[in-house]
């Protein structure tokens, strides 16, 4: 399995962000095929989490290793503070990827909306049509 170089992760984040921040359409035929675009994302950011996280327990474990031996006596939770904090960049790129993956996911729930308002919408059109 490949892991996603962490630099193409952050650039991919930037991408995916700016994807998500657009308005999504309220014409069903523009809903589908983002509602398509949403769940390769959606897939997508799956795996990056999983890279991400990948990356964020390589950096705890490198901090624990550094900080048991620099601050020897220290208290329990004063290392896991000081070991948290040192993995500040996977920190903020598990907790981004995460926070886009649910947007997606929101994203797509909000489009089947607007397609089945548009199924129903035809519906009721062609059945006070044939009356």
């Amino acid at each position: 399995m490949t892991i996603t170089p962490i630099e193409d992760l952050e650039k991919e984040v930037e991408d995916i962000e700016a994807y998500l921040s657009t308005l999504p359409p309220e014409d069903a035929n523009l809903a589908i095929e983002r509602g398509n675009e949403l769940s390769v994302y959606i897939a997508r950011t799956g795996k990056m989490l999983a890279d991400a996280r990948f990356y964020q327990d390589k950096a705890l474990s490198e901090s624990i290793v550094y900080n048991l031996g620099k601050q020897a006596g220290c208290p329990a939770s004063v290392l896991k503070q000081l070991v948290e904090a040192s993995c500040q960049r996977e920190n903020l790129l598990v907790n981004t990827i995460e926070r886009l993956n649910r947007a997606a996911t929101h994203q797509l729930d909000w489009l089947r909306t607007v397609v089945s308002m548009a199924k129903e919408e035809m519906r009721n059109s062609n059945g006070i049509s044939q009356k």
